[in-house]
């Protein structure tokens, strides 16, 4: 039996942050990693290509001064191994890894009332129990395989990118079939397509993609950006997204049709989300969606020479950015090798695997690899997957049969001294999550040293107030054009899934402000009961 103050799950760049401020509070901490390493989604998630999507000055950790002024970063997009060295340089330099299990998966969780503890049991038989437990197991952790009809029967080589392998995958001579086209396929599919004979791109969804343009970041222009740091984290914290880009400065519908056409060219010519936040109205009118969107198919028409591809790669069925932008470097590009070719699902669905491949409604396709980019059960995948029992006995699948309910994203009523970093009901995937961590943990951190001070031995979030925060998070989606879209944002990539819109769209800095409020009212809308002095 292991005893601790508080459990943290999972060792990403949350659940490190959490271990170095529950180390600073005071308290005893642990933390439990399913992988072998530190840095969560960039330790698994190794495919080709694997790159941010938010400048690497800017997804990166502002709580330290020094760390963020000794660190290096090579381009303005970092890859994924770039971004697992950061990790575990901060692992390293905050001497984090004493208090890290790795290899070790959480199965269980028990409340126990008279205790007033967690009592947790891992896979590897081994009982923990703890004060608190923090759920940093990430927002995109747990991968979604659709059910494709005879898989098994397919003889070659299956590879899932959240799941790749550590020493990577060499394609060279390989014919390869790949499903998906989100944002982990349009990242790893110009590089497949470098090596391998043959690359085909079974595709149901087209997305929207713009381009990244990375490229090395210059010294001194880095060194300026760290000069400028206090500033830069500054307008972060009272930006949108949590990103320094500029939001907002444009609305496209005061524009005539010449204005707006220069107005998206020079966002574009940018890159990244500049396109998607810096005009006032893309994301609650749908004509200014229009507008934007036709601009973005246009582009993908002029690189695609193919006019059919083109066609099948422009996205019809939802508003610019209602699913999660991508970021790319060369994905339409890829389409115009001759070693390349797109099939699209809709117009020929799969009817079964075979030893050499995929049969459609059409055709037979043949390859000897395939490369599943099919996503994840996003923001409640990994809490639900774990046998989690609260007051009473309740479970938290059970709880959330309906949809995900979370006060501030941070607290479930029923669930006493349980706390999510990025849950649902938190802006997490809508802003640099980065920073949408750094928030989290902050806030936890005052919220725990408020009990610490105040002997508080239960926090549990009230259901009333919880109740009404659901309805705020849905009210705000429902003001853009988010949920217009069929969305891992809403559980729609997940068969059976209550379709619930799960991050907070009204921005960071109004989700920052609320919860300060919330911390200088004595934390209202939780249940706190104050020890017994006898206890």
């Amino acid at each position: 039996m292991v005893r601790t103050d508080i459990l943290i799950v999972g060792a990403g760049f949350a659940g490190l942050y959490m271990l170095h401020q529950s180390r600073k509070l005071g308290f005893a901490a642990r933390v439990i990693e399913a992988g072998e390493g530190v840095g969560g989604t960039w330790y698994w998630n190794r495919y080709p290509g694997a790159r941010c999507d938010v400048e690497s000055m800017s997804y990166s950790f502002s709580f330290s001064e020094e760390l963020q002024q000794e660190w290096r970063w090579s381009h303005r997009y970092a890859t994924q191994p770039e971004i697992l060295r950061y990790a575990n340089h901060v692992a390293d330099r905050f001497d984090l890894r004493r208090d890290i299990t790795f290899g070790t998966r959480l199965t269980s969780a028990r409340w126990c009332e008279e205790a007033l503890h967690w009592r947790v049991s891992t896979g590897k038989g081994e009982v923990i129990e703890a004060r608190f437990v923090v759920m940093a197991t990430g927002c995109l952790s747990v991968p979604k395989v659709p059910d494709l009809p005879h898989l098994e029967a397919f003889g070659g080589e299956v590879l899932h990118t959240a799941r790749w392998p550590a020493d990577g995958v060499d394609f060279a001579g390989r014919r390869v079939g790949l499903i998906g086209t989100g944002s982990s396929a349009i990242q790893s599919i110009p590089h497949i397509a470098k090596q391998a004979a043959h690359l085909t791109v079974f595709q149901r969804t087209p997305n929207f993609s713009v381009p990244a343009w990375n490229a090395a970041l210059d010294p001194d222009q880095e060194s300026e950006m760290k000069r400028r740091y206090p500033e830069l984290r500054a307008k972060s914290r009272a930006s949108y997204a949590g990103d320094y880009a500029d939001e907002g400065v444009v609305t496209l519908l005061d524009l005539d049709a010449a204005e707006q056409e220069q107005a998206l060219e020079r966002r574009w010519q940018q890159g990244g989300f500049n396109l998607q936040y810096a005009f006032t109205d893309v994301m609650v009118s749908e004509e200014a969606n229009r507008i934007a969107a036709d601009f973005v198919r246009n582009k993908i028409r002029a690189v695609v020479h193919d006019p059919e591809t083109a066609e099948r790669l422009c996205p019809k069925d939802h508003p610019f950015g209602t699913k999660r932008l991508c970021v790319d470097t060369d994905y339409y590009e890829t389409y115009n090798r001759p070693n390349v070719s797109l099939v699209d699902l809709r117009e020929e669905p799969i009817e079964r695997f075979t030893p050499q491949g995929l049969e459609t409604s059409a055709s037979h396709y043949e390859f000897d690899t395939l490369v599943l980019a099919t996503g994840f059960d996003a923001m409640t995948g990994a809490l639900t997957a774990i046998d989690i029992r609260g007051a009473g006995g309740q479970s938290l699948k059970e709880t959330w049969r309906d949809g995900p309910a979370a006060y501030l994203g941070i607290a479930i009523a029923g669930f006493p001294n349980l706390f999510t970093l990025t849950g649902p009901g938190s802006p997490s995937v809508f802003a640099n999550v980065v920073l949408a961590i750094e928030q989290h943990v902050e806030g936890l951190s005052g919220f725990l040293a408020h009990a610490k001070d105040h002997r508080v031995t239960r926090i549990e979030a009230d259901a009333e107030a919880q109740a009404k925060w659901v309805k705020r998070v849905d009210d705000g989606a429902n003001a853009t054009l988010f949920p217009l879209a069929n969305s891992w944002y809403v559980g729609a990539n997940v068969p059976g899934k209550p379709r619930v819109f799960m991050p907070f769209a009204d921005g960071f800095c109004i989700y920052e402000k609320i919860c300060n409020d919330i911390a200088s009212h004595g934390y209202e809308g939780f249940h706190l009961a104050p020890a017994l002095e006898t206890a």
